[in-house]
């Protein structure tokens, strides 16, 4: 089975007299940290050990995005890049379109996962898995920072796990809304609508939540009215997102849980190209295809990916121990843009367009055990994980650029925590992978840059690949101090992302030829947290180190990525600070910096892996006990560490110049009714993305969305 119309300026003055008229039911915060002081709900996390444990007991950097907070944000943008963005300390900022390439978390690729189920294709990144979920669905969402093996391969960078939305246990509740979203530089042909419905609650041991989300986009546009390009563009996308989940609780202990999610989002304008280059500085937008030709390709973005888990949870299988099992399957087919660099004179291909096609099967056990001694709580988080994967990437006409890889993964794993006198916590933890991978003979595409500079195919003989690797962690920390709670950590995570790019660049006959072998990345992480009063902090330095990394370099022969297996370091630093003034004004800010180089080179790494230094700060109001007022306000530093070649820069290595955005969101309710205004870009900010500046390629160099206005209502009975 295989599986012009309102100056800029005025648009802004009445966004401010708006905001104060249109104010939320939920007081947002801060994303909450492990310097949070309350002890709540909101202070347990399941992502570090895959078992309930407090935030202050994990020895890692931890940020946790609340419920209040998402939907405060959620007024601006439903694009979960740009939340996570604006929340998470040491993750690269967003490049405004639908792909999170470039968007690394401490300069390391992350594991996107649904309630633990990974969302990534590993096998063949095609950085489309942040977009895998709408985020009404959502509840809050987890952040692990640092290699990671507890849940196995792609997560070098560490985790971002989606945490959805729990049945209620009373009747029925109903919430409805509607948006509209709309440039105010030029208003011509941008507004577009979204649509949100959903309903949870429970009839005695059955429960249920269930969701459905519509967004359609019209143009967007920059801060000088144009609309950017095509590449991974948003432009006139439509998106659909069917969310269920049904449990059913046999006793107090015993439960089953069914999920299901379906997620499409898929751009088809009618529009064309008018390409740019960094090197000229002038920018890629585009326009209205008035060609009569018949267009290239078919719709980019998620063309329908389906995930199905089913759950199984005995909080007393013994007297001190919990079971878990879950069982998920999972289909992706994810379709990218129309390239020329994808072309083949020869054959009669001026380009082409690819598609990743990703299907997993999984079966987890998880079980926690408890022993309680007189000074010293310890707990046993043990268990195994099968997967199988079968990715490939084909072109959707027919030709096969990367061909499919079979692979199955048996792991099992040992996470043990320590809770000593109440004050130290330590954990450790071991993981065994086990893969095995198999490719059949193929060809290399042949690609043409022009008629006359084409790539040579290459036959390939397939055949099997074996990895194994046990990875570890250790972590410390202290808990007896309010004011002061330091930590040090040290963990590794085994990598094998990619491997399709390695297939598809393969230079030899042969792929037992080809430097496949997984990375082990390792982490080391010293920190410290901590609060008085209104006042909370945490401070982190990371540094992580590979002999084999997973980058990529492009090739302007082929015009495609070239994959790098060079050692890598990469070390930054990450600070954040909040401070509640009054019951109802917080504030916060955070500042990251990442670096790294390739040390066999002695060269610093480019745009792909390392971000630029990025500086966030946040101010919540809520005037009265119905209305609620937001900022937020993100900065993106200059990076400029590469020289051009022959009077151009190349890859990945063109400068970034610092920007600034400010954004504002609010809301008003009246009674079960609860009115939004959420303002993107509030000054109009004339920028480049990160990536649109370090990404020389043809047709990245787009510029960010001008001030763009939300407006939305909603109703709950």
């Amino acid at each position: 089975m295989r599986l012009a119309l309102t100056p800029c300026a005025a648009s802004i003055r009445y966004a401010l007299v708006g905001s104060v008229l249109l104010s939320g039911m939920a007081f947002a915060t801060t994303p909450v940290t492990s310097t949070t002081p309350p002890a709540n709900i909101e202070r347990l996390i399941i992502s570090g050990s895959r078992v309930v444990e407090r935030i202050d007991e994990v020895p890692s950097s931890v940020t946790l995005i609340d419920n209040a907070t998402l939907n405060q944000d959620l007024k601006v943008s439903s694009e979960l890049q740009n939340i996570l963005a604006m929340r998470v300390p040491g993750l690269a900022p967003s490049s405004g379109t639908s792909s999170n390439a470039g968007q690394t978390l401490r300069g390391r690729k992350a594991l996107i996962l649904i309630d633990g189920v990974p969302q990534s294709t590993p096998l063949r990144n095609g950085s489309l898995d942040m977009r895998s979920v709408d985020a009404n669905a959502i509840e809050r969402i987890e952040v692990i920072k640092g290699a990671t093996s507890i849940y196995g391969n792609g997560a070098a960078g560490g985790i971002i796990n989606y945490i959805t939305k729990k049945p209620g246990d009373s009747k029925a509740q109903v919430n409805l809304g509607a948006s509209s979203k709309f440039s105010t530089v030029k208003f011509e042909d941008s507004a577009g609508y979204r649509f949100n419905a959903g309903v949870d609650g429970s009839l005695e041991k059955f429960s249920y939540v269930l969701n459905a989300v519509t967004e359609e986009t019209g143009l967007q546009r920059d801060a000088e009215g144009d609309v950017p390009g095509l590449v991974y563009g948003l432009s006139e996308t439509k998106t659909q997102n069917l969310f269920t989940k049904l449990q059913y609780q046999f006793t107090d202990a015993k439960s089953l849980q069914f999920t299901y999610n379906y997620y499409e989002a898929q751009q088809d304008a009618d529009l064309v190209d008018v390409s740019g280059s960094i090197n000229s500085g002038v920018k890629t937008y585009a326009i209205k295809d008035t060609s009569g030709k018949p267009k290239l390709g078919e719709p980019q973005g998620p063309k329908g990916n389906h995930n199905v888990t089913l759950k199984y949870v005995d909080d007393a299988l013994l007297d001190s121990t919990q079971m878990v099992l879950d069982a998920y399957g999972q289909k992706i087919d994810n379709m990218f843009f129309f390239s020329s660099s994808l072309a083949n004179p020869s054959e009669g291909y001026s380009g082409g367009q690819s598609i990743i096609l990703s299907e997993k099967i999984g079966l987890r056990a998880n079980f926690n055990t408890e022993v309680d001694w007189d000074n010293i709580v310890t707990n046993f988080v043990y268990g195994v994980d099968a997967l199988q994967d079968i990715s490939s990437q084909p072109l959707e006409d027919g030709r096969i650029w990367v061909p499919e890889m079979d692979m199955t993964n048996l792991a099992f794993y040992l996470q043990t925590k320590w809770v000593i006198f109440d004050d130290w916590v330590i954990k450790a933890g071991v993981r065994q992978d086990s893969v095995d991978l198999s490719v059949k003979d193929y060809s290399t595409l042949k690609l043409c840059a022009s008629a006359t500079q084409c790539t040579e195919s290459i036959d390939v003989k397939g055949g099997d690949l074996g990895f194994n690797a046990t990875t570890y962690n250790l972590g410390l920390r202290y808990t007896g101090s309010s004011f002061a709670s330091p930590f040090i950590s040290y963990s590794q995570g085994a990598d094998i992302s990619d491997l399709g790019l390695l297939l598809r660049a393969a230079a030899v006959n042969d792929i037992a030829l080809i430097k496949s072998q997984a990375a082990i990345i390792d982490n080391y992480e010293i920190g410290i947290s901590g609060y008085v009063d209104a006042f909370s902090y945490e401070l982190a330095a990371f540094f992580s180190e590979s002999e084999l990394g997973t980058s990529s370099k492009y090739d302007a022969v082929s015009g495609a990525y070239v994959p790098i297996r060079a050692p890598q370091e990469i070390w930054g630093y990450e600070a954040q600070v909040s401070y509640a003034w009054l019951d109802n004004l917080s504030t916060g800010m955070s500042y990251s910096f990442v670096e790294g180089k390739d040390t066999e080179k002695d060269e610093y790494l480019d745009g792909q892996i390392i971000s630029p230094p990025k500086f966030t700060a946040t101010l919540d109001w809520q005037p009265t006990d119905n209305s609620n007022i937001s900022l937020a306000y993100l900065y993106i530093g200059d990076r400029d560490r590469f020289e051009p070649i022959n009077g151009a820069y190349v890859g990945s290595q063109g400068p970034v110049e610092h920007y600034n955005i400010v954004n504002l969101s609010s809301s008003y309710q009246i009674n079960d009714w609860t009115l939004s205004l959420g303002v993107e870009n509030l000054f109009n900010e004339d920028y480049y993305s990160a990536r649109s500046q370090s990404f020389t390629f043809k047709g990245y160099n787009t510029k960010g969305l001008g001030t763009t206005m939300n407006v939305g209502v909603s109703y709950q009975f």
